[in-house]
């Protein structure tokens, strides 16, 4: 069993990472998110469905209000946070756990936890913004630290490549004061890689935890080089998912940010009890 990270919140709430395994649930605010673009792009029907995955044992709740899909084009921060301001407020109010923000800039995400939101999401593992590392230093909140690159050539072994990326944004951690007990990492599936090494750096994932001892996050939901090594749409991915899911598990995540959470909760219970990372539910 690694280390277990508990990390005050707003409200002096508290959460824990490194016991039983999570499930982060994704709610998107966007119109044009890969896989749920537009379901979602309603306040009322977003905060049902933030009930909804609470309901099915998301223990966290992960807001984006830009999508990330291949292609996309980035918005500014303030197009960012008026489009969030539609949303996050009130979701926040709604939340009964905690609420991760994903962004890459800095403005937004400082907005966002003004707002009350609890842990800042970075798919370019504070690397984007220069300011994102301040922000996150200064409200002590945990932060999901992504690998990520522009294009999908490696001139070396690949997690050597991940390794070294990971090495800079914890040296940018530390030069803005951030604990590195507030640091979760992200092997970024889907982000600055092919298929085929998407399902290399997931293969490898246990020799990844092991060269860099920090709790993990796994998001690998609905992806598209799941739907290429299976011939499916994204209406169709979630077994694919599941399977991901539960090898992520195994090599180590305590994390794992999916679409699809009654299911995927249920499959993580009955794997942590096989593994012994939750008690028996067995009498």
């Amino acid at each position: 069993m690694r280390d277990k990270y508990t990390y005050t919140l707003r409200d002096g709430r508290t959460w824990s990472v490194g016991g039983e395994t999570q499930v982060m649930g994704i709610l998107n605010v966007t119109p044009d998110s890969f896989s749920d673009g537009g379901q979602w792009f309603d306040p009322a029907k977003a905060q049902a469905h933030l009930r909804e995955m609470e309901a099915a044992g998301a223990a966290v709740i992960d807001i984006g209000g830009e999508s990330s899909r291949p292609g996309f084009v980035p918005m500014s921060a303030a197009e960012e946070i008026a489009r969030l301001a539609e949303y996050l407020p009130a979701l926040i109010a709604a939340a009964t756990v905690p609420v991760s923000i994903d962004t890459f800039k800095a403005k937004t995400a400082a907005w966002a936890l003004a707002q009350g939101a609890d842990i800042i999401n970075d798919i370019w593992g504070l690397q984007y913004d220069p300011d994102m590392a301040k922000v996150a230093a200064e409200h002590r909140c945990p932060v999901i630290v992504m690998h990520n690159q522009d294009g999908t050539t490696y001139t070396e072994d690949i997690i050597a490549a991940m390794e070294r990326f990971f090495d800079r944004s914890l040296s940018l951690a530390a030069a803005a004061g951030i604990p590195e007990s507030h640091i979760i990492l992200d092997p970024g599936i889907g982000f600055g890689k092919t298929a085929a090494q998407n399902m290399e750096v997931l293969r490898r994932l246990p020799e990844l935890i092991e060269r860099l001892p920090f709790p993990w996050l796994l998001g690998t939901s609905r992806k598209a080089f799941i739907g290429i090594a299976l011939d499916l749409p994204v209406t169709e991915r979630m077994e694919g998912t599941a399977a991901t899911c539960m090898y992520g598990q195994l090599a180590g995540c305590d994390i794992l940010r999916v679409h699809d959470v009654a299911p995927i909760v249920r499959m993580v219970r009955m794997m942590d009890q096989i593994t012994g990372r939750r008690a028996y539910g067995l009498h």
